[in-house]
């Protein structure tokens, strides 16, 4: 999937493209005044205040219709150059333009871009005419607060996307229908994963068949991290307001975090893991022969985040982070962080996902600790992932405020990416916690601390996961892994309840269909559900002691024994077939 920020001819494009849309809508709406119109990763949006008009999703083809006339009237896109006062002339009837002009630098030239009838103020630049601007989409309509700031009036913003031919914008299109298709959203409903609830607001309730799925994941991860030599540990879900002060989170974290009173001691649920296991790691004395020490918690936590940010699974109040904190010398740094991205490669690889790193440096204002340190972990987070044999994208300024982060961006089976693993190296919290290890020569010395999150959050990664498989999951996640369906109960339901016993036996999830409904409509029924495996149950099977299987996107249908049948499934669970 394309990112059309990141491609310099389309971006500008879709500027252009934004102007074009405004244009249009002042000629339909004449009291039309604009925001920003900026260019994001997939199109264009642009804020306006319509005063009373409200745009409705209906009213986009109308606007369309408005841009493609502009277009073919193929006015050429003109750069004026004004000083700050001229600006404030040519736009005195727009009090959001002069705002921005306001907070500009006195001498600095101001440019406007003027197309027929309609100027506005841009730095740019655009394309050379309107008639360049061909293949565009508007794709929704939503509201906006004026700068983001939800005491302020609400605006419309209208989404849209322009491309340079129109196989490009039909691909695009297309690649959009598919994904409204597996929206997790949409999916978690109709295959009964979980449910969202206006009595908690951005805390998922997980249903018996969602259930299944998260356990499989997490004891997946278990398996996994027992294999790697982690010790796993459970740390409280609320602590005192004294740790999160010596844990810089109070400082710097305070608005996402809830808060309460107990005996009169004002404690905090926990945003992030790290502090408790800090606390786990002074719980006795370590010497260098116990590094590295890897502690692993799935833990429970919990963030504010603003009502109009919640998404589906993917921007939660409460999430269940897979974090790991490792502890160590600092001569493991480069051989531990490399041992991680081999992890990483492992377990993505079983989901087939693709990834690339990003390496996110030091913010400018809101961090701990020196900046000789920050520059020292980050060059030894760089070293780690050469060694690794991986190339790397610096993210300048997106580190954590207490270290650097190796950030792991996964791309599903739509070309979206995904933000999920990270690596995070802290020297600064083992120095505010006072934690220490006995090195060979007895004396104490501090240790180097790795936080890491390998699938980021359970309920983030299975929101992806939904996405990512369409929803028909590997045999070795599914909830229903097999549905029975016998043709006639009067003459088949005896023998399929058999079928159902052994399968139970052989711990394969299993269901039964026995509704009096004709085969082709429960066949249909299982596939909407997505069941990995259909067996059939009629007469040739009762005669012959057989089973005839479909599986699921597959026409084909396979006569054998039931005991063929569950060797197949054990081998698919145990080799994590996708």
């Amino acid at each position: 999937m394309i990112n059309i920020k990141e491609d310099e001819k389309l971006s500008v494009l879709n500027h252009s493209c934004a102007h074009l849309l405004a244009q249009a809508v002042k000629h339909l709406y004449p009291n039309a005044k604009f925001w920003v119109g900026p260019v994001i990763e997939d199109g264009f949006y642009y804020d306006m205040d319509l005063g009373d008009a409200v745009v409705k999703e209906e009213d986009l083809a109308t606007i369309e219709k408005e841009m493609k006339k502009i277009a073919k009237d193929g006015k050429r896109i003109v750069r004026e150059e004004l000083s700050k006062q001229q600006a404030l002339e040519m736009f005195k009837d727009d009090p959001y333009k002069i705002d921005l002009i306001e907070n500009l630098p006195e001498d600095e030239v101001i440019s406007a871009y003027r197309q027929g009838d309609f100027v506005d103020l841009c730095r740019g630049p655009h394309v050379e005419s309107v008639k360049l601007i061909k293949y565009f989409k508007l794709l929704k309509v939503s509201g906006a607060y004026y700068k983001g700031d939800s005491n302020n009036k609400m605006l419309q913003r209208i989404y849209g996307i322009c491309f340079e031919n129109e196989q490009d914008l039909t691909d695009y299109l297309n690649f959009l229908e598919e994904a409204k298709k597996r929206d997790h959203r949409k999916l978690g409903k109709d295959l009964e994963l979980f449910m969202l609830s206006e009595y908690g607001p951005g805390f998922p309730f997980w249903l018996p068949d969602g259930m299944i799925l998260r356990k499989q994941l997490e004891n997946f991860w278990i398996e996994e991290h027992l294999k790697e030599g982690y010790k796993l540990i459970q740390t409280p879900i609320m602590l005192n307001k004294k740790l999160w002060e010596i844990s810089g989170h109070w400082e710097n974290y305070r608005e996402n975090m809830y808060t309460s009173e107990i005996d009169k001691y004002e404690f905090a649920i926990k945003p992030m893991n790290c502090p408790g296991s800090l606390l786990v790691y002074k719980n006795s004395i370590h010497s260098y022969k116990d590094f590295p020490l890897k502690l692993g918690e799935l833990g429970l936590v919990h963030r504010h985040e603003a009502s109009g940010a919640l998404n589906g699974l993917f921007r939660v109040r409460t999430f269940t982070q897979d974090d790991a904190h490792i502890f160590m010398s600092e001569d493991m740094i480069q051989k531990e962080v490399k041992k991680l991205i081999q992890l990483y490669d492992r377990i993505y690889s079983i989901f087939g996902l693709d990834y690339h790193i990003e390496l996110s440096t030091r913010p400018e204002k809101k961090y701990i600790g020196k900046i000789s340190v920050w520059n020292k972990a980050e060059k030894a987070l760089a070293k780690a992932c050469e060694a690794s044999g991986k190339k790397f994208i610096i993210n300048p300024g997106d580190g954590a405020f207490y270290g650097p982060k190796l950030d792991f961006k996964l791309r599903d089976s739509l070309g979206r990416i995904w933000q999920c693993g990270t690596i995070q190296l802290d020297m600064n919290l083992p120095e505010r916690f006072d934690i220490y290890y006995i090195d060979k020569k007895g004396n104490k010395k501090r240790p180097i601390m790795l936080h890491r999150a390998l699938l980021g959050s359970i309920e983030r990664f299975i929101g992806i996961i939904i996405e990512h498989f369409g929803g028909a999951f590997p045999l070795w996640l599914a909830p229903k892994q097999v549905v029975v369906l016998p043709v006639n109960n009067q003459y088949h339901l005896k023998y399929a309840k058999k079928i159902e016993q052994q399968l139970l036996k052989a711990n394969i999830r299993v269901v039964m269909d026995a509704r009096e409904e004709k085969l082709g409509y429960k066949i249909r029924e299982a596939n909407v559900k997505k069941i990995t495996y259909q067996v059939v149950v009629g007469d040739e099977e009762l005669n012959n002691k057989t089973i005839k299987v479909r599986k699921y996107g597959s026409q084909e249908q396979t006569s054998m024994t039931l005991k063929e049948f569950v060797k197949k499934l054990q081998l698919e669970i145990k080799n994590k077939v996708r």
